[in-house]
């Protein structure tokens, strides 16, 4: 569940604050990488929220863009020393798509498009462990299962009765036909996700094979948006070796409408409920 200080959300509201007051001083982010020594990419990490920053930097940077009102350089201060606080995720180790897991928590909505399996918010334990040990053969027993049990700790968002995420998911046939672990399991999990869609902050969709060609086609992707208006919205694109995080609002606006058109594709909640039935119950047999 949403702590009150999520430090990767920090990091990115203090970037963008970062940013804001570098462009109102009329600088590039080389130019400042120049006056501080340091390497423009470091500039850029900053400002997209995507390292820590130490309150040193933020001093720094304020230095640099002449900010003279002691407050906002105090609540700038206080925001770097939030942003290196640790989220509950850390406490599980190394956690390659922590910065996901940190924006995921914060999130009021999240729409997804799954191609090639059930999302993990909606997987059920044994599901996730047959798929976790399947898609990474070399993970010996230990990782695997710290890898669903941080699955399984985010899917607390579903449950919080105060704050529930708000979840779309559009899911691609493929993912209900393909076969993870075994009958039963597969079963067991397909019951589940029609129990899940019965959630009133749940919607899930199937699309079909007979729907042909799509704008999801060329793979997964999630839409996460924010409680604050002053977050902007953050496309995330999962990848092998490293993750894509599209904030421009313009790529935001592409991947929205791609999603409009799968949503409009794909069979209601309803038909699609009936649908997964329908695939269990071939499962149950």
């Amino acid at each position: 569940m949403a702590s009150n200080v999520n430090p990767t959300v920090r990091r990115r509201r203090l970037g963008q604050e970062l940013r804001r007051l570098r462009e109102l001083k009329g600088m590039t982010a080389e130019e400042v990488a120049e006056r501080l020594l340091v390497s423009q990419s470091k500039i850029s990490r900053l400002e997209n929220g995507r390292r820590s920053i130490s309150q040193r930097d933020v001093r720094d940077l304020c230095t640099v863009y002449e900010v003279e009102d002691h407050r906002i350089v105090d609540s700038l201060m206080q925001m770097a020393k939030d942003s290196r606080q640790q989220g509950w995720w850390h406490a599980f180790g190394d956690i390659p798509y922590s910065v996901y897991i940190g924006l995921e928590t914060d999130a009021a909505s999240l729409r997804v498009y799954e191609p090639q399996v059930v999302p993990g918010l909606l997987q059920t334990r044994s599901y996730a462990e047959a798929l976790v040990a399947g898609a990474l053969p070399e993970s010996g027993t230990s990782d695997v299962e710290k890898r669903v049990s941080v699955r399984l700790r985010r899917q607390e968002r579903i449950k919080d009765a105060e704050h529930p995420l708000r979840l779309w998911v559009v899911i691609d046939e493929a993912a209900l036909r393909r076969l993870i672990g075994d009958k039963t399991l597969m079963c067991e999990q397909l019951e589940h996700l029609v129990e899940l869609s019965q959630l009133p902050h749940v919607t899930v969709q199937v699309l079909p094979f007979e729907m042909g060609a799509h704008p999801g086609i060329n793979g997964q992707y999630a839409i996460l948006e924010f409680p604050d208006a002053s977050d902007s919205s953050v496309v995330y694109i999962e990848g092998v070796t490293s993750d894509l995080y599209l904030e421009k609002a313009n790529d935001v606006q592409k991947y929205s409408v791609m999603y409009e058109h799968l949503r409009a594709q794909a069979l209601n909640a309803d038909q699609t409920r009936q649908f997964i039935e329908d695939i269990a119950k071939g499962y149950a047999r």
